[in-house]
């Protein structure tokens, strides 16, 4: 019984939390996003962002309380672990795992996004939106990694990348 409430609240938490990291993202890299996706965005987070903005307000221009509100829902989500006996400081670790796995996650899902509208139709709506949340990651690479047969391989570098990032971060708390 507690393995599906935890499927029920890891999913809710992963949802809204990749939604609070998107809103913070789309404001540190000053990105205005299509209607819907704003819509969508604000309407699932202002209950939490909100309240959190009076307590931690915005400074240099990044949008704190999206940040803290992410990190907030997964030590929510990571504290039913509490019920199987484990201890706070165990907790915490594994919610900060989780925190920084979710924002790779959340970086590879954007770049893999952004392969399939270019494969199967760049000019959809949303592609230049997803082009720009990834470019900040692009640009360095694209100076570095040279076009191959008219091939931009610095997604695939970056999706390399970001998968040895998260190698290091399991080694780091020692899950790999």
């Amino acid at each position: 019984m507690l393995s599906i409430l935890q499927l029920i609240v890891d999913t809710v938490a992963t949802i809204l939390g990749g939604v609070l990291l998107l809103r913070f993202w789309m404001q540190a890299i000053r990105v205005r996003p299509p209607a819907s996706v704003a819509q969508f965005t604000f309407t699932l987070s202002d209950w939490l962002v909100r309240p959190l903005r009076r307590l931690v307000p915005g400074v240099g221009g990044y949008d704190w309380a999206s940040l803290i509100g992410a990190f907030l829902v997964v030590m929510l989500a990571t504290s039913i672990y509490f019920l199987q006996g484990m201890d706070g400081q165990t907790v915490f670790l594994m919610a900060l795992h989780r925190f920084l796995t979710w924002i790779i996650y959340g970086f590879i899902s954007l770049l893999i996004v952004e392969a399939v509208f270019s494969w199967i139709n760049p000019h959809a709506p949303l592609a230049p939106f997803v082009r720009a949340l990834n470019d900040p990651l692009l640009r360095p690479l694209r100076r570095v990694v040279p076009l191959v047969g008219g091939l931009d391989l610095s997604l695939l570098v970056a999706l390399i990348l970001l998968q040895i990032a998260q190698l290091v971060l399991g080694m780091v708390f020692g899950y790999r």
